[in-house]
C-alpha cells in the first residue's frame, strides 16, 4: 500500500479521506445488495440461538416493514463483512502521520482490529443472545404474552452484535494508550478500582437491552481482555526499555 507524505495542503487531506471514504461506501453498497438476496437465510441463523425463547413466528405488521428489516440486515452483513476494508481504510488515512519505527504496528494493528470486532459478535451470538433474551422473555410472565414482532427481534440482535463488535475493539486502544505514554502503566495499574467502575458503566450504556446479565457478561469479558491488554503492554514496554538501557550502555 502506497505511503502518502506526512504533510500535505488542507485539501490534498481531505481529498484523500473522500477518496476512502468513497471505498468504503461502495464496498458498503455492493455487499449490501449481494446480501440482500441472501437475507431470508440470514434471518433465520440470527434468530438460531434465541429460538427457544420465541412464542411464535416472527411476524411483520405490513410489507413496507418486510423490506425495512431485510434491507436492515442486508447492510448489517455488509457491515461485517466489510469490516477489514473500512478498518484498514481508516488505520490507512492515519498512516502517513506516524512515524517509520511506529508504521511497524500498522498490519498487526489492522489484523488484531479485524480479529477483535468478529470475536465480539462472535461471543454475542454464542453467549450473549441467549442468555439476554431468557431473562428478557421472563419479565412477561404473570403479566402479558408476548408477540415476537420482526423488526423488534431484528434490530435488537443487530444491536446486540454490532456492540459487542465495537466493545471489544477496546483493548486494543487502552494498548496504544499505554504504549504512546498518553496513560502511563503505573497509572492504569494502581487505578483498577476506578477503572473497574468506568468499564462497568461503559458496558451499562452500549448494552442495548440494559439489562444486568447482559451488562455483566460483557463487563466479565471486557475486563479479561483489559487485562491481557495491559499485560501485552507490560511485555513490549519491558522489551523497550531493557533495549533502551542497552542502547544508552553502548553508547556510554
Amino acid at each position: 500500500m502506497p505511503i502518502g507524505p506526512a504533510r500535505m495542503p488542507l485539501m490534498d487531506h481531505l481529498g484523500e479521506l473522500r477518496m476512502r471514504l468513497v471505498r468504503i461506501v461502495v464496498c458498503l453498497l455492493v455487499a449490501a445488495v449481494v446480501f440482500y438476496m441472501a437475507t431470508p437465510t440470514m434471518g433465520n441463523f440470527l434468530i438460531m440461538p434465541i429460538q427457544q425463547y420465541l412464542p411464535s413466528q416472527l411476524t411483520a405488521l405490513d410489507p413496507f416493514e418486510a423490506f425495512s428489516v431485510r434491507f436492515q440486515l442486508a447492510v448489517w452483513a455488509a457491515l461485517v463483512a466489510t469490516s477489514p476494508v473500512i478498518i484498514w481504510q481508516l488505520l490507512a488515512f492515519f498512516l502517513p502521520a506516524l512515524k517509520p519505527k511506529e508504521r511497524k504496528w500498522f498490519v498487526p494493528t489492522f489484523a488484531i482490529a479485524v480479529a477483535l470486532f468478529i470475536i465480539g459478535t462472535v461471543f454475542c451470538y454464542c453467549v450473549i443472545l441467549g442468555a439476554a433474551f431468557q431473562w428478557l422473555t421472563d419479565q412477561a410472565m404473570g403479566i402479558g404474552v408476548i408477540e415476537p414482532r420482526m423488526s423488534s427481534y431484528i434490530d435488537i440482535i443487530i444491536k446486540f452484535e454490532i456492540a459487542f463488535g465495537f466493545a471489544f475493539e477496546l483493548p486494543l486502544i487502552i494498548f496504544y494508550l499505554v504504549i504512546f505514554n498518553i496513560v502511563p502503566y503505573k497509572k492504569l495499574r494502581g487505578s483498577w478500582r476506578t477503572v473497574y467502575v468506568a468499564l462497568m458503566i461503559l458496558c451499562a450504556m452500549v448494552t442495548p437491552d440494559a439489562s444486568p446479565v447482559t451488562m455483566l457478561l460483557m463487563f466479565a469479558a471486557i475486563i479479561v481482555l483489559y487485562e491481557l491488554s495491559l499485560l501485552a503492554a507490560r511485555v513490549v514496554l519491558a522489551r523497550r526499555i531493557k533495549r533502551e538501557a542497552l542502547e544508552e550502555a553502548e553508547e556510554g
